[in-house]
């Protein structure tokens, strides 16, 4: 078949692709920036992408008109516009349309279990999704998950942060929601089977783990398979807002994440009993095997896909990639420095391993500061880490950076800082003739960019120092 997948670069998208192409279907990739998915699909002869943002009809052209299946796997839960409800339904009938124009007989869509009466604000944004992308021209067949738990996921790493750094909490009264969790390979053996069936069109489905739990439990049972010793005492009086700054400071979340988490976990998630187990033989592991596996995942350091890596996790990338790749030359301030090099291979995996448990190479502790006094401020700090510790493609998350280009074979990384600042800043390293060039470029936003800058011009004298020194070194 051919298969249109939207959503390709987020966290569902990107490991349903492999799934459908190892099942020998052609692929089309749908995304917002092509530079977060040539590589990814270069080798791969079934695999095509397609650049198209579902907000703009003019940019969806590009759609073939011969497709068998289109998933749609677009979600804005990090979303921080107040109006993402009214943005999602646009974005679904865009799809729609779209949609409408080719030969495509089914529509296959994830969405969140629906079935308490009192919704958070996403949940019902979810449902109202549901009805937008209903269509006389194809069969829409609806898979409705619980939380999903896996390596790299929004909920699997924050229960990970709470767990691993607490061993005391006192927690809100919505730890002791219910909930079903399922496992992400279980979801996207859902996602890969119900491709093509018929007997799913125009049917929605419940999908889910075969325990019900509460939150509390969850973080109970993730303790029991790290070994670790964990207590924990729920209280009635923690509001909403003070809830999401306690999910904020002690996760790696965003508070606009921690925000629409605390508003979902509210409400109850289980889902409604059905034949779909049996209509395509998928039968959903337990959650302690979940979180074992997804460990096994860490541990090889195959992690496929992670929610950091999304590029609304930081909400500060609000064009293409491809827009901040040229860095500008003038209005800035640059701080420029070479050295020679020993060996540049050494050098390049040292550039590739930069930042999360690596470091930085000098001055960490600096590094960390700057990290909590950006958290302070409302930014990400440098929780984000990175997803592979020796791997980096465009688009990835590097703590407080965004990877904007990255290419071993042209020995050049540059990266593009999304934490709090007065204006804009580049890292780029570069190796050309042994001599590696490593530039900080700021551009300030007003008196106040101007005043950062010369501020923090002392730390950099050292910081941008040290960390070329060692670099260098073979």
């Amino acid at each position: 078949m051919t298969i249109l997948v939207t959503g390709a670069t987020g966290y569902i998208g990107k490991r349903l692709i492999p799934f459908l192409l190892n099942e020998g279907h052609t692929v089309f990739c749908v995304v917002r920036d092509r530079l977060r998915a040539d590589k990814s699909y270069a080798d791969e002869e079934n695999a095509h992408v397609i650049e198209g943002d579902f907000l703009k009809p003019e940019t969806l052209k590009n759609i073939p008109k011969d497709i068998d299946v289109a998933y749609y796997l677009i979600h804005s839960m990090s979303n921080s516009s107040k109006d993402f409800k009214s943005l999602e339904e646009q974005c679904a009938q865009n799809f729609k349309s779209a949609i409408e124009k080719t030969n495509a007989k089914q529509v296959i869509y994830l969405s969140g279990i629906t079935n308490e009466k009192k919704l958070s604000k996403h949940l019902q944004s979810r449902k109202n999704v549901e009805e937008s992308l209903a269509s006389t021209k194809y069969a829409l067949t609806v898979f409705k998950a619980g939380i999903i738990v896996g390596s790299g996921s929004s909920s699997f790493e924050i229960i990970r942060d709470l767990v691993e750094k607490l061993p005391f909490m006192i927690a809100p009264k919505w730890l002791n929601t219910k909930t079903q969790p399922i496992a992400v390979r279980d979801v996207l053996a859902f996602l890969t089977r119900g491709a093509g069936k018929s007997e799913l069109y125009n049917t929605s489905y419940d999908i889910f783990g075969p325990e019900v739990i509460t939150y509390k439990e969850m973080l109970l049972q993730f303790a029991e398979v790290r070994e670790l010793k964990r207590y924990i005492l729920t209280v009635p009086v923690m509001t909403p807002k003070l809830s999401s700054y306690w999910l904020y400071f002690v996760t790696s979340t965003s508070y606009k994440l921690a925000t629409s988490l605390v508003d979902s976990m509210g409400v109850q998630i289980i889902g409604k009993p059905s034949n779909i187990n049996s209509i395509l033989d998928v039968h959903p592991i337990s959650y302690k095997k979940a979180v074992k596996l997804a460990f096994e995942k860490i541990e090889q350091n195959s992690i496929v896909s992670s929610w950091k890596d999304s590029m609304i996790s930081s909400g500060r990338l609000r064009k293409n990639l491809y827009k901040y790749i040229n860095v500008p030359q003038f209005g800035c301030f640059r701080d420029y420095k070479e050295r020679k090099v020993n060996n540049e291979n050494i050098t390049i995996n040292k550039i590739w391993s930069i930042g999360g448990t690596t470091g930085w190479y000098y001055g960490n502790f600096l590094w960390r500061i700057r990290g909590y006094i950006d958290k302070l401020f409302g930014g990400i700090g440098l929780r984000r880490g990175r997803t592979n510790p020796s791997d980096l493609n465009v688009g990835d998350a590097l703590d407080f950076w965004r990877v904007i280009f990255a290419d071993k074979n042209k020995k050049k990384l540059l990266l593009y800082a999304e934490m709090r600042l007065p204006g804009e800043a580049w890292l780029e390293f570069k190796i050309e003739n042994n001599l590696l060039k490593q530039t900080a470029t700021f551009r300030p936003r007003g008196l106040w960019g101007r005043l950062y800058w010369y501020s923090v011009l002392p730390f950099h004298g050292f910081i941008f120092k040290g960390m070329i020194n060692e670099l260098a070194k073979a």
